[in-house]
């Protein structure tokens, strides 16, 4: 069987794709959702850093020099790391929180790709900007959305399990153990969406890895075994990244008398 070339899209063809962020607007503004503003700014946005990030990655393809490469995964999991912390309420300091899940994101992400990267992929040079940058930039966003839901559902469950948590300690119970339950809930809610994903893969939806190499005219087998790959990644990096976070988090709500911090 013989694979057509991919389409290309020009100027003219983006254009004509703006009006489907016209209709979200308009329903918007149907609605009184207020959202039109957020809209208008994320569309351009979007627009912006992908165009700026597609120079970028043609001047790395270029180059091929490592250490731009680590520079710009280093930028990706500290764009990750504010994004994945601005909503958030912080326990303590806001700094600490990024610190704190800025390093579960780039230990979560940084191993995943390693192992992909020697193992799996066989990536040469180990630092071909080619595959490493799009990989990484897959593994960081979904670290990313494991940490904000992992920091996000301790918190809640430390609120509403508070009388319970309290009365394990005044039992004798320690920080740890009177806090159990918490994270382990708030490590089930960070895994339920990729745990979703996996499930109705090839069956609800086509990920955007499969996709997209079966536009660029690839042979869906290979597309379908780069999206396996993918998968099990993604569910790596969540995994690691939403451990950490639960586990380093969970002493920031902890005097060092080991007393349940006041929330609001």
């Amino acid at each position: 069987m013989s694979i057509e070339r991919a389409i290309d899209l020009d100027w003219i063809n983006l254009a004509m794709a703006l009006p489907l962020i016209f209709v979200a607007i308009g329903l918007s503004w149907w609605q009184r959702l207020g959202l039109g503003k957020s809209l208008i700014i994320g569309a351009i946005r979007a627009a912006v850093q992908l165009l700026l990030i597609g120079q970028i990655l043609v001047w790395l393809f270029s180059t091929e020099r490592w250490y731009l490469v680590l520079a710009v995964l280093l930028v990706m999991v500290v764009a990750a790391t504010f994004s994945a912390t601005g909503r958030l309420e912080a326990v303590g300091s806001r700094a600490r929180l990024r610190w704190l899940c800025g390093g579960a994101i780039l230990i979560g992400s940084g191993l995943t790709m390693a192992y992909v990267d020697v193992l799996v992929v066989h990536i040469t040079p180990w630092y071909d900007p080619r595959y490493l940058i799009p990989i990484f930039g897959m593994i960081v966003g979904n670290a990313m959305n494991g940490a904000a839901l992992a920091a996000e559902r301790l918190r809640s469950e430390f609120q509403s399990r508070r009388d319970e948590i309290e009365a394990c300690l005044a039992l004798g119970a320690s920080p740890a153990q009177a806090s159990a339950i918490v994270v382990r809930q708030a490590m089930q809610a960070a895994m339920i969406p990729t745990i979703n994903a996996l499930a109705v893969v090839g069956i609800v939806s086509l990920p955007g890895m499969m996709t997209g190499q079966i536009l660029a005219g690839a042979d869906p087998t290979q597309a379908v075994n780069y999206q396996l790959v993918v998968m099990f990644m993604l569910t790596s990096a969540t995994a690691i990244t939403a451990i950490l976070v639960t586990l380093w988090y969970r002493n920031r709500f902890f005097s060092r008398d080991e007393q349940l911090v006041m929330l609001d």
